[in-house]
């Protein structure tokens, strides 16, 4: 007799700048019961991590160092435990940040976040529903983009871009204003997707139950 599988222990980490319900209701749309936390020790003790955010690059960083919960982040990418980063999540998984100023990110990913270069007529923020393409150089097969159409529509809102500082950590790519950008990034276990899954539908909810297998 096969034993029941056990339900993984997924975290929703947060640091004050997430949109954390409509993110809960997706894990559970896949039959998921996430937990919301800041506390190190339960993030610590979780299968996979969560990073979710609306906002600054400055102020994503100062919610997670207020909660002592960089240290926590970062072993946890070390220890190839699977995290998810979305949107602004996504953005302070890499090295640096350049909204505001210059502030460093967690490096759990090499690269850079900057504002959009200037576009040929449409405006920043982005904001609405586009395209992510798969770039040339990968495959989706095995990762949390696996089963999905090699072009698909999603839900956008950031005025800032990930560029990563080598394009084997590309994953997703999506042209906006005649400006081509990364919008999902890889490094092992630790993805981060910069448009909203939870909010894009039947794909936003295949990219959500597909992190969930891969723990």
């Amino acid at each position: 007799m096969s034993k029941k599988k056990i339900s993984p222990n997924i975290v929703i980490v947060d640091y004050g700048v997430g949109n954390l319900h409509s993110l809960c209701q997706a894990f559970k749309h896949s039959g998921i019961v996430p937990l919301v936390t800041y506390d190190p020790e339960t993030i610590k003790r979780s299968d996979a991590v969560v990073l979710p955010g609306v906002g600054s690059f400055e102020a994503g960083m100062c919610g997670l160092k207020k909660r002592k919960l960089i240290d926590t982040i970062v072993t946890a990418s070390i220890n190839q435990k699977p995290i998810l980063g979305i949107c602004l999540g996504a953005q302070v998984m890499l090295d640096v940040g350049y909204e505001f100023g210059t502030f460093n990110g967690l490096g759990l990913i090499p690269g850079k976040v900057i504002r959009f270069p200037k576009l040929n007529s449409e405006k920043i923020p982005h904001v609405g529903w586009n395209s992510v393409y798969k770039p040339t150089h990968i495959s989706w097969k095995g990762t949390i983009l696996q089963g999905l159409k090699n072009e698909f529509e999603t839900y956008f809102v950031h005025s800032y871009v990930l560029v990563p500082s080598d394009k084997k950590y590309i994953y997703g790519l999506t042209s906006y204003g005649g400006h081509e950008f990364c919008s999902v990034i890889k490094k092992g276990n630790t993805y981060g997707c910069q448009f909203h899954p939870e909010k894009s539908g039947p794909m936003g909810l295949s990219i959500i139950d597909r992190f969930i297998k891969s723990i």
